[in-house]
C-alpha cells in the first residue's frame, strides 16, 4: 500500500452520527481522503486504501478485535485506531496488545481527542516508515560492500593461477612441435592451476563467516584462511552414532542440527524397523524416538520397544509428561516443546555418565 504525504482515513462504524463528526474532523485537520464504511466486512476490502483506520468495536457483522487481528496479519497494514465504549480498559487494552496504534472511548472527549491521537498516529506510522527506509538503505550498503569485497578477493586468488594457465596454454598454441616432456609438464600445470581456481571457488561458496583483511589501503578483501578457520570455535567433542526417528520433519531436522553441533555422527531412521536394525551397530551412543501412535494403537515410544540390555541410551520426545515413556524403558524423557540449549546439555550429560 503506497502511503500519501497526507494520509488517507478509513471509519470503520455503523453509527452515522458518530461517523459524520470524525469526517469533518478529519477534514478540517487537512488529512488526505476520509472514507466511511458501516460493517466490517465493507472495513476489510476498504482497508488496502487506507493508511489509517478508525475501527469501532461493535459492528452489524463482526468483532472489532477479530477484524484487527485480520488486518494485523496483511503485509503493510494501515493503522488501527480503536473505538471502544465509555469505560471499556480491558477492552482497549486487549487491541493494544493485538497490535492496535491507540484507542478512543466513545464519550465526551471524543472529539477534543481525536486531533491528538490521529497526529500521534500518523507521525509514529511516518517514523515507522522512515525507520524501515533506513534499514533498507543499510542493508544495501552492507550487501554492496560485502560484493566489492569479494570481488577484491575472487580477482587477487584467481588472477595467478588464472595468468598461468593461460599463459601455458599459449605456450602449447604456439609451439605445436613441444617436445612430448615438456607438454606433458606444461599440461600438468594448467591441470594444477585449474585445480587451484576451483578450490578457491568451493572455498567461497562454503564461507560461514566473513573476515576482512586490507588489500590495499582503503580497500579489504575477504580473509578465506580466517573466515574458513574461526578462531573462537571450541573443537567438537566426538560422542559416537546418535539415531534419530522422528517422524515430524521441521522437529527431526532441529533435533539433527543440535545432535551434530554437539558432537553425535547423526542417522535419521526412517521407521521402526530401520531403527532396530541400526541399533545393532557398533558405536551407537544414543538413539532419540519420538512418542505417539503406530499401526497397533497407541504406543509411548512411537511403536519402538528397546531392549532390556542395550550399550546405548534411549531418549523419548514427547507432549505430557512422559510417565509411560518411562515404563517403557525410556531413560530420559524430554518434553514437547524443548528447550535447545539444555535439550544439548542434557544429552552430552546422559551419554557421558554424569547425570
Amino acid at each position: 500500500m503506497a502511503e500519501t504525504a497526507s494520509p488517507r482515513v478509513l471509519i470503520v462504524d455503523d453509527d452515522h452520527t458518530i461517523a459524520r463528526l470524525v469526517v469533518h474532523v478529519v477534514r478540517s485537520l487537512g488529512f488526505g481522503q476520509a472514507t466511511h464504511v458501516t460493517t466490517g466486512r465493507e472495513g476489510l476490502e476498504a482497508m488496502d486504501e487506507a493508511d489509517i483506520v478508525l475501527l469501532d468495536h461493535q459492528l452489524p457483522d463482526a468483532n472489532g478485535l477479530d477484524i484487527l487481528e485480520t488486518v494485523r496479519a496483511r503485509p503493510n497494514p494501515p493503522a488501527v485506531i480503536v473505538i471502544t465504549a465509555h469505560g471499556n480498559e480491558s477492552l482497549a487494552a486487549a487491541a493494544l496488545r493485538l497490535g492496535a496504534d491507540d484507542y478512543l472511548a466513545k464519550d465526551q472527549s471524543l472529539l477534543e481527542m481525536l486531533p491528538q491521537v490521529l497526529e500521534r498516529v500518523r507521525r509514529n506510522r511516518e517514523l515507522r516508515k522512515a525507520l524501515a527506509a533506513a534499514e533498507q538503505d543499510l542493508v544495501r550498503a552492507e550487501r554492496l560492500a560485502a560484493a566489492g569485497e569479494l570481488t577484491v578477493t575472487l580477482h587477487h586468488t584467481i588472477n595467478n593461477p588464472l595468468m598461468s594457465a593461460s599463459a601455458d596454454l599459449e605456450l602449447l598454441l604456439a609451439d605445436p612441435d613441444m617436445p612430448v616432456a615438456q607438454r606433458e609438464q606444461t599440461l600438468r600445470d594448467i591441470q594444477t592451476a585449474l585445480c587451484r581456481i576451483r578450490d578457491l571457488v568451493r572455498q567461497v561458496g562454503d564461507l560461514r563467516d566473513v573476515r576482512t583483511k586490507a588489500y590495499l589501503p582503503g580497500i579489504q578483501m575477504v580473509d578465506l584462511e580466517a573466515a574458513s578457520q574461526p578462531p573462537s570455535a571450541a573443537p567438537v567433542v566426538p560422542r559416537g552414532g546418535a539415531l534419530v526417528l522422528v517422524a515430524e520433519e521441521d522437529l527431526a531436522r532441529v533435533v539433527d542440527l543440535l545432535l551434530r553441533h554437539a558432537g553425535f555422527m547423526v542417522e535419521r531412521c526412517g521407521s521402526v524397523d530401520d531403527l532396530r536394525q541400526a541399533t545393532g551397530r557398533l558405536g551407537v551412543a544414543l538413539v532419540v524416538v519420538l512418542g505417539g501412535t503406530d499401526a497397533a494403537g497407541a504406543h509411548p515410544l512411537g511403536g519402538f520397544d528397546p531392549p532390556d540390555t542395550r550399550p546405548w541410551r534411549l531418549v523419548a520426545l514427547v507432549a505430557g509428561d512422559g510417565t509411560a515413556a518411562r515404563a517403557a524403558g525410556a531413560d530420559r524423557v524430554i518434553e514437547l516443546p524443548f528447550d535447545p540449549g539444555s535439550f544439548t546439555a542434557e544429552l552430552i550429560a546422559m551419554v557421558s555418565g554424569s547425570s
